[in-house]
């Protein structure tokens, strides 16, 4: 309790800019956890779903790679079925499979970084938010000594101790969003990983069928 309300006292001292930056720390936090639970989705079955594709397809079993694609979320499982769907179809135009991939591709890239804007942001307001709150502060202090007409360390305190603590408060909020913000690109950047193996076990699939006979691809040849 002692604890509790001391660090209620410090919030107080810190002045109105303390408010900002616990509303940035909750808008943070709301996007974190949404995060973390988008990037363990996306990632959960990477895997095995690769290793289940491959090996439906090496059988030559397309229905059944199909239904494992479509039966497991996220962006490599996306682009295995965005591809698999036109490999299916037995014909297509030359280029038609890569402009979907890349399409699928984009699309999964984009839901994936979603909200890493709003971390970017506050995580480099903050500190700035901090730094305001220390310029207020000794504006406090030197107006209060040039309201007192003289020098006291009691009549400066309280403004250096709001610039401390806006500083401080900045920092706490900026520092584990930083942290938080790039272990979510190193996620996503292992996801990009596992969507380009993806997006060229289809491609080397369609080459092998096109080989066989078994896929046709429709190039066009333009009169010379």
């Amino acid at each position: 309790m002692g604890t509790q309300y001391q660090l209620m006292t410090l919030f107080a001292d810190g002045g109105w800019m303390m408010y900002p930056l616990v509303l940035c720390s909750l808008i943070a936090l709301g996007v974190i956890i949404a995060k973390f639970w988008t990037l363990w989705t996306a990632h959960h079955g990477t895997s095995r779903v690769l290793q289940e594709v491959e090996e439906a397809t090496a059988n030559g079993d397309l229905e059944a790679a199909l239904e494992i694609a479509r039966d497991t979320p996220g962006p490599t499982a996306a682009i295995l079925l965005a591809g698999l769907r036109r490999v299916q179809r037995g014909r297509m135009m030359a280029g038609e499979l890569e402009a979907a991939i890349a399409t699928t591709g984009t699309i999964e890239l984009g839901f994936l970084e979603r909200g890493l804007v709003i971390l970017a942001t506050i995580a480099n307001v903050a500190p700035l938010m901090g730094f305001l709150g220390t310029v207020a502060g000794m504006i406090l202090a030197f107006a209060a000594i040039e309201q007192a007409g003289t020098v006291e360390p009691t009549l400066v305190a309280h403004g250096i101790k709001v610039s401390l603590l806006t500083t401080a408060g900045g920092l706490i909020v900026a520092v584990p969003i930083n942290i938080t913000y790039n272990f979510f690109v190193t996620r996503i950047d292992a996801l990009i990983v596992n969507m380009e193996q993806g997006a060229q076990k289809i491609l080397n699939l369609a080459w092998e069928l096109e080989q066989k006979g078994e896929l046709e691809v429709v190039r066009l040849v333009q009169d010379e």
